[in-house]
C-alpha cells in the first residue's frame, strides 16, 4: 500500500438500514427517508460512526430498491431528493459519516434506457446493454453456458422484439448494463457524482464482482460443486466473475472519488477466497474495503474463528483493513445460526466489535432480531415466486437459506406497540413484525444492565475510546484451552488489551497474569489469582492493571 495514514474508516463501525423497514414517517406502513432521519439518535446512542443506507432509487421495486429506473432520483414511497439530502446533513450533523448504495451491474426492465435499446438492433441506445444472438436453429438457444448469480436457470433472456438474447446475471428483469460502452461507463461515473457533490462519504457497491464479463463470451468451465452459498455450481465462473477488467473499474471508479478527496470511500460487495478479495484494493488506488462474507455463514465453533480471523490478518495486512460482517438483508439473522441463544449471541457481539479493522452491523442485529418465518406463498421478494413455484416449500427451504429474503427484512422493533413502533398500531405494515416485538425491542433493552443492546453500546464504546481496538495490531494467542479463542490488540505505546472467548460448552481457564476484566459478557466471568475464568459461552477484554 502506498500510505499508513489512518483514515476515518480504519476501525469505523458500520450501520446498514434496510430503508422500507427502518421507520415509517408518514403512516403507509412503509419505511423512508424521514424516518431514517428520525432515528438517527439511534445510532449515535448505540456508538456506531457510520450509516449505509440500502437502495432507495427510482424504480418499480420488484426487487425491492435494486431495480432501478432513476440513479439520481428518489422513489416516492421513500421521499425526496430534498429528503436525501437533508439525510445526508442530519447524519453529518451528529457526526456520522454516510454510505449510499449503488447498483451497477443491471438497472431494471423499465428503465428508459433499456426500453430504448430493446426497441431495436440499430437504435442510439442499442448496445447499452449486453445483447448476443442465440446457438442453434434461429438463435434460440442461450449464447453460452453462463448461468444467472442463483445457479437456478440461466442468466440469458430471450427478447422476441429484437430476436436476441440479453444478459441478467441477477434475476430476469435486471438487464446487465454493458459497461464497455463509453456513453454507459461515462454515464454510470456521473451518478457517483451526482451523490457526491450532494456530500455522500462514499458508496456501498453492489455485486460488484460481476459487473465486467468476459469480452469474448467465452462459456464457464464445468466444475460441479454444491455448497459455497449457492443451491449448487455446476460451471466455475471463470468468466463471469472477478475477472481482470473487474479489477480495473475499481481503479476508474476510485478516481471518480479521488477527485472529490482521498476520504471518499469504496465498500465492494464481492465474493471469492481472500486473495481474490485483496485484489480489489489494488496499491492503495482501488476499492478501500471488500465485505468479508465468511461471517455470514460462520460456524460457532473455536477453529473455524480462530483460521478466519488468522487468514483475513495475513491477506489484509495493516494498513488493509478487514471489513466484517455477520448479518445483511440477504442472509440468515446471526441469532438464529446460534439456535436462538442469547449468551452465543453475546460473545458473537465481542468478536465483532474487538477484531481489527472495518465492523458492519445490520438494522436489529443490536437488539437479536431474529427470523420471522413468512410462508413463500405470501413472499414480496421476487426469488421463492421465480425460482421455486413448484417445489413444496420444506424443500424449498433446504434447498438455499436465501429463497425468502423477507424474512430478515421485517421492520425494526423500537418498543411494545402493536407494530413495534414502526408504523402507527392502525395501519398494517408492508412485512409482519417477528413474534418476539413485544419483548425483544429498543425500549425493553434500553437501561438494562444484562441485554444485548446495552452490550453492543458498551462495546463499541470501548472500541472508540480505545487505541488499541479501534486502530491496533492483532495478534493470535496460542495454547489456548479446548473451545477458547484469543488475540491481543495493541497500539504501540497507547497500550493494548487481550480478548479471551469461550465457545465451548464448558468452563475454561485461561492465564492472563497482570490483567483485570473491562468488560465481559457475563458477570460470572473473574480474574482469580492472574487467571480468568470463562464459563461456557462466554467472552472477557481484559488490559493491564496500572
Amino acid at each position: 500500500m502506498k500510505h499508513s495514514a489512518v483514515r476515518w474508516w480504519h476501525g469505523t463501525t458500520i450501520y446498514q438500514v434496510y430503508p422500507r423497514s427502518f421507520a415509517d414517517s408518514n403512516g403507509d406502513g412503509v419505511g423512508d427517508l424521514r424516518g431514517i432521519i428520525d432515528r438517527l439518535d439511534h445510532l449515535v446512542g448505540l456508538g456506531v460512526e457510520t450509516l449505509w443506507v440500502s437502495p432507495f432509487f427510482s424504480g418499480p421495486g420488484r426487487d425491492v430498491g435494486y431495480d432501478i429506473t432513476d440513479y439520481r432520483g428518489v422513489a416516492p414511497e421513500y421521499g425526496t431528493l430534498a429528503d436525501a439530502e437533508e439525510l445526508i446533513e442530519e447524519a453529518h450533523r451528529r457526526g456520522l459519516k454516510v454510505l449510499f448504495d449503488l447498483v451497477l451491474n443491471h438497472t431494471s426492465d423499465e428503465h428508459p434506457w433499456f426500453i430504448e435499446s430493446r426497441a431495436s438492433r440499430t437504435n442510439p441506445r442499442a448496445d447499452w446493454y449486453i445483447w448476443r444472438d442465440g446457438r442453434g436453429p434461429g438463435g434460440k438457444r442461450p449464447p453460452n453456458n453462463w448461468r444467472c448469480f442463483l445457479e437456478t436457470s440461466s442468466a440469458w433472456q430471450w427478447d422476441k422484439t429484437r430476436e436476441q438474447w440479453f444478459l441478467a446475471t441477477f434475476l430476469p428483469f435486471q438487464p446487465d448494463l454493458n459497461w464497455r460502452h463509453p456513453e454507459v461507463h461515462a454515464e454510470m461515473l456521473d451518478a457517483h457524482r451526482f451523490w457526491l457533490d450532494r456530500g455522500v462519504d462514499g458508496f456501498r457497491l453492489d455485486i460488484f464482482g460481476s459487473i465486467m464479463k468476459d469480452a469474448e463470451f467465452r462459456s464457464n468451465p464445468f466444475r460441479p460443486r454444491i455448497g459455497g452459498g449457492a443451491i449448487a455450481e455446476l460451471w466455475r465462473r471463470d468468466h463471469t466473475l472477478n475477472t481482470p477488467e473487474n479489477v480495473e473499474l475499481a481503479r476508474s471508479l476510485r478516481k471518480v472519488c479521488d477527485e472529490y478527496s482521498p476520504e471518499r470511500v469504496l465498500l465492494g460487495e464481492v465474493f471469492g477466497p481472500a486473495k481474490v478479495l485483496r485484489s480489489y484494493l489494488g496499491n492503495d488506488d482501488g476499492l478501500q474495503l471488500v465485505f468479508l462474507f465468511d461471517f455470514l455463514t460462520f460456524r460457532y465453533e473455536a477453529d473455524w474463528v480462530r483460521d478466519r480471523i488468522a487468514e483475513f490478518e495475513r491477506e489484509f495486512p495493516a494498513p488493509m483493513q478487514p471489513c466484517y460482517v455477520v448479518e445483511n438483508h440477504d442472509r440468515s439473522r446471526s441469532i438464529d445460526r446460534l439456535g436462538g441463544d442469547v449468551t452465543k449471541a453475546r460473545v458473537l457481539a465481542m468478536l465483532l466489535c474487538s477484531l481489527r479493522g472495518t465492523i458492519t452491523l445490520y438494522q436489529g442485529q443490536e437488539i437479536g432480531t431474529a427470523n420471522t418465518p413468512i410462508p413463500l406463498r405470501d413472499a414480496i421478494d421476487p426469488i421463492p415466486a421465480m425460482f421455486f413455484p413448484w417445489l413444496p416449500e420444506w424443500v424449498a427451504r433446504r434447498l438455499t437459506e436465501r429463497v425468502n429474503r423477507d424474512e430478515v427484512r421485517t421492520p425494526m422493533q423500537w418498543d411494545a406497540r402493536a407494530h413495534a413502533g414502526f408504523c402507527p398500531d392502525d395501519v398494517k405494515p408492508w412485512l409482519p413484525l417477528p413474534a418476539m416485538s413485544r419483548e425483544r425491542n429498543v425500549a425493553a433493552q434500553t437501561g438494562q444492565p444484562d441485554s444485548l443492546l446495552e452490550l453492543y453500546r458498551g462495546l463499541l464504546a470501548l472500541r472508540r475510546s480505545t487505541p488499541a481496538l479501534r486502530d491496533g495490531a492483532l495478534t493470535m494467542c496460542d495454547g489456548m484451552p479446548r473451545g477458547v479463542v484469543a488475540f491481543t490488540r495493541h497500539a504501540d505505546a497507547e497500550g493494548s488489551v487481550t480478548v479471551v472467548l469461550n465457545l465451548g460448552a464448558r468452563d475454561a481457564v485461561v492465564d492472563v497474569p497482570g490483567h483485570a476484566v473491562v468488560l465481559a459478557t457475563d458477570d460470572r466471568v473473574v480474574v482469580v489469582s492472574g487467571a480468568v475464568r470463562l464459563v461456557a459461552n462466554s467472552g472477557a477484554i481484559l488490559a493491564p492493571v496500572t
